[in-house]
């Protein structure tokens, strides 16, 4: 299916398309920011989540003809982001390991879609624990319950980006949500909240 022919296409897309830079920087403006937030949730750096976020763009206008329309751009963006972030990571694993202090500093970055600002009170404070116990599991467990619960892929698109078998990535889904559930029981802060 050609995308110069379909519909369902905005037309800022098609703009793109057509190599427009200023509908590009339109585009860019739009998702940028929550761009950044996803990419950094999972590299924990705020430099490289900026190139993760630049390369993504990058290979998205590259690869436009391939944008099928059948899912919003955000989503499809947010996929691209998503593999670019976990193959920087996982460099960035190899190449030096981060003390916990700094992976909890870059663990909670907020939503574009909830600013902080509009979260009350306990809520706020129960999502940023939250989200601090899982900065501190193990990789595997993390990377799981950062897909699954903060990105919303499902089990196959987890599959896919963290090339594991489907009951490999359940499993570790479920036992990742076992050990963040006991975590936060045990946990007196949560207790008062």
């Amino acid at each position: 299916m050609s995308l110069n022919n379909s519909t369902h296409i905005s037309p800022l897309i098609q703009d793109c398309l057509a190599n427009k830079q200023a509908a590009q920087f339109e585009l860019y403006q739009q998702y940028h920011k929550a761009m950044y937030n996803t990419a950094l949730r999972i590299v924990r750096d705020q430099m490289l989540a900026e190139d993760v976020m630049q390369e993504a763009f990058l290979s998205a206008f590259e690869k436009l003809d391939q944008f099928s329309g059948l899912v919003t751009f955000g989503a499809w963006l947010k996929k691209i982001v998503i593999n670019k972030a976990i193959v920087a990571y996982r460099k960035q694993k190899k190449e030096s390991s981060s003390p916990l202090e700094e992976a909890l500093l870059y663990s909670f970055s907020p939503s574009d879609d909830a600013p902080l600002e509009e979260t009350q009170g306990s809520h706020k404070k129960k999502a940023q624990l939250v989200l601090q116990t899982i900065s501190g599991l193990k990789e595997n467990y993390r990377q799981s319950l950062q897909l699954h619960l903060v990105e919303g892929l499902s089990h196959e698109e987890v599959t896919e980006i963290l090339g594991i078998s489907e009951a490999n990535c359940r499993t570790t889904y479920s036992r990742a949500k076992a050990k963040l559930r006991t975590l936060l029981e045990n946990n007196p802060i949560w207790k008062t909240l």
